[in-house]
């Protein structure tokens, strides 16, 4: 195991023997950190924590840390996160919540810049970017893929869903639809599928074009989302996709996003 001489390491703290804890670390008690993940140095890590393999941090973050809710109360709430990911500088990882499940979790593969957020009760899933100083509030859930650029903020209990790519300076107060392009020119609106990034993964030509064009009826045919949904089951072929989509807006709880004006 590799401690730097000058970091603290609580004796309740599980390290494995090929992790590494660089200079000015302080790992507090019920901390678990698995193979070959490396904290470069000044990380502050609380328990109870659980860190899987490969990942890597990079200085001046902090995890496993109380929430900033006022309702906390110290009850005992943890912190799991998964393989693979890169934390960057000033990144700050919250435990969970009575309220929210006690529990905040971020799956594998995933990219914080600097100065992400991540709020107590929030749940980000695998290969999700989140850019310089984005903010999540509590209960956020990011599914897996999805792409959020820097200096945006998503407000409490709001979902982005798979593939999605939200743009910069976003203000999220709704759910993102899964594989939409969101962004906020000049208001906070989807602009069609993901298109680019889709095709980048592996999606076929015909499922994005089924995608453009539920995006097309839901943003731009001037229905409400019930009439959107109905002309989408009746004109576009059986879409995987197209499914997953319906099934996000059907169990959207703030609605989804589409125009600038919000709408139900």
């Amino acid at each position: 195991m590799a401690v730097h001489p000058t970091a603290l390491v609580d004796p309740a703290a599980w390290i494995h023997e090929t992790a590494e804890i660089g200079p000015f670390c302080i790992i507090g008690a019920e901390v678990e950190i698995g193979p070959r993940t490396c904290l470069m140095a000044n990380l502050f890590v609380e328990g109870p924590t659980a860190i899987g393999e490969d990942n890597v941090f990079y200085p001046y973050s902090t995890v496993g840390v109380a929430s900033q809710d006022k309702k906390y109360k110290g009850e005992r709430a943890f912190t799991t996160i998964g393989n693979r990911n890169t934390i960057r500088e000033f990144v700050t990882i919250h435990r969970g919540t009575t309220g929210g499940g006690l529990h905040t979790t971020i799956g594998d593969d995933c990219l914080l810049m600097t100065y992400a957020h991540v709020a107590h009760d929030c749940h980000i899933g695998n290969n999700v970017i989140l850019g310089n100083s984005v903010g999540l509030a509590g209960h956020v859930t990011i599914e897996d893929w999805a792409d959020v650029s820097p200096f945006s903020g998503v407000h409490q209990f709001c979902r982005i869903g798979r593939h999605s790519f939200v743009g910069p300076y976003s203000v999220i107060k709704q759910d993102v639809m899964p594989f939409s392009l969101t962004s906020n020119q000049p208001e906070v609106q989807v602009f069609g599928a993901n298109s680019v990034g889709l095709a980048r993964r592996g999606f076929e030509k015909p499922a994005i074009e089924s995608l453009q064009t539920a995006f097309r009826l839901l943003t731009r045919a001037g229905l409400n989302t019930s009439q959107a949904v109905e002309r989408i089951q009746a004109e576009i072929p059986a879409c995987a996709e197209v499914e997953e989509l319906l099934a996000f807006i059907a169990g959207s709880a703030r609605g989804v996003i589409k125009s600038g004006v919000i709408k139900k």
